[in-house]
């Protein structure tokens, strides 16, 4: 019987946001049973937070990466998200024979590769690299809440709501937004024509 490749779970947080970095995750789980794991949208906070400290202390790897802002909006959402990916699995020790990737898409790699659409609700790796992705995230999107408060980072995570849209009219964006996004550009803009300031816009 051949041997069971060595295969990471690779998944993304923070791709929709208007605010904050994306963070990137990959994780090869031991083998045998891992329960609780689910993609991560689908666990409340305490259960992500609880399993990510399994993952950590179980997991025969994991790695994280996080692309800022000003990277973001260097490279366009997609591609600091492939390379975020690629800084994940390159943090891997021992690397992965196979990787398996959330998504339509996979970043460049030096292993053979399979992105899974709705992978993080269907492969155990890719669920794992979801909620230590999305616990990473959130815990960055806190800490900025207290560097910038006023959005209320702490509460959407950066997340086009109600809520921070309001914010971003009222405060104009801060060096956590991501300026090539357009409702970023709009309130630039605003604050532009309200101050006189022709470098906002």
């Amino acid at each position: 019987m051949a041997a069971v490749a060595r295969t990471a779970g690779v998944d993304e947080a923070g791709r929709g946001p208007l605010a904050g970095p994306v963070v990137a995750a990959a994780v090869i789980l031991p083998e045998g049973e891992f329960s609780g794991l689910a993609d991560s949208k689908t666990l409340s906070e305490t259960a992500r937070r609880r399993l990510a400290g399994e993952i950590r202390a179980r997991a025969v790897a994991w790695g994280l990466a996080v692309v800022s802002p000003a990277d973001i909006d260097h490279f366009n959402i997609l591609e600091a998200t492939m390379r975020g990916m690629q800084q994940a699995v390159a943090r891997l020790a021992p690397q992965p024979e196979l990787v398996l990737v959330d998504g339509n898409r996979c970043p460049s790699l030096a292993m053979p590769a399979r992105a899974i659409v709705g992978g993080d609700a269907t492969e155990p790796a890719i669920s794992a690299a979801s909620i230590l992705a999305k616990v990473a995230r959130d815990q960055l999107m806190v800490a900025l809440d207290q560097t910038h408060p006023g959005y209320g980072f702490a509460q959407h995570k950066g997340y086009p709501t109600a809520a921070h849209r309001a914010a971003l009219e009222r405060l104009g964006p801060c060096i956590a937004h991501r300026q090539s996004f357009a409702p970023v550009r709009r309130a630039m803009a605003a604050r532009a024509a309200l101050t006189g300031d022709e470098t906002l816009r």
